[in-house]
């Protein structure tokens, strides 16, 4: 990191720096590396949405190697009667993972 040359002062208030404080030391950062982690907005800083975003591939994954099965035994000639509806199960259940997804990192 370059040799930091500028000061900044601002106030908050008590109860804004009792949380600071504590964000800063459950990342287990100085408050002012906390600050400058703050405002450099890197995606690769904030492991617990990678972990997310891990996790919806997984069940996308999932999801995609089902559809497979069942588009696999439709071209074979054999659909059962219940493959439309797990089609439609695997579709909803894909759709509320990542609508979650989306709601935890906050669109």
């Amino acid at each position: 990191m370059s040799e930091k040359q500028i000061m900044k002062n601002f106030r908050i208030s008590i109860e804004e720096n009792e949380r600071f404080h504590h964000l800063a030391k459950d990342a287990n950062m100085k408050e002012s590396q906390y600050f400058r982690f703050l405002i450099s907005q890197k995606p690769k800083d904030y492991p617990e949405i990678i972990s997310l975003l891990k996790q919806l591939i997984n069940e996308v994954n999932r999801i995609g190697n089902n559809v497979n099965q069942i588009a696999k035994s439709i071209h074979s000639g054999y659909l059962g009667i219940n493959d439309e509806k797990m089609i439609i199960a695997y579709l909803k259940k894909l759709n509320n993972e990542v609508k979650k997804v989306a709601d935890m990192i906050g669109n």
